[in-house]
């Protein structure tokens, strides 16, 4: 077993990959104890408190306690993605004779 952990650390490529890997878990632990500025820590713990066993609570449960934290991580990728998928659909070409308007995703 601990042969197997110290041969991915002789091959350049897996130590490069652990090592990259590794430092953006270190990133996300950083800001997820980093706080999104303006955000009343003591109003927003107490809207947590009276909405726990809800579906808030649940979210909050799957983010890793960054919800209830309202971290700087707090939303993740989901703003990303959603915007990339948005710009993705809008920037595909119409058949001839459609007009944009007329697209479905639009």
């Amino acid at each position: 077993m601990f042969e197997k952990l110290a041969n991915i650390f002789r091959v350049p490529d897996l130590r490069k990959r652990v090592l990259f890997t590794l430092a953006l878990l270190a990133v996300y632990r950083l800001g997820s104890h980093i706080p999104t500025p303006g955000i009343d820590a003591a109003a927003l713990s107490r809207i947590f408190e009276q909405l726990r066993g809800g579906p808030l609570g649940l979210v909050d449960l799957f983010s890793g306690g960054n919800l209830s934290k309202l971290t700087i991580f707090a939303l993740g990728i989901t703003p990303y993605i959603t915007s990339s998928t948005r710009l993705r659909v809008r920037r595909t070409p119409n058949p001839p004779g459609r007009s944009p308007s007329s697209s479905r995703y639009l």
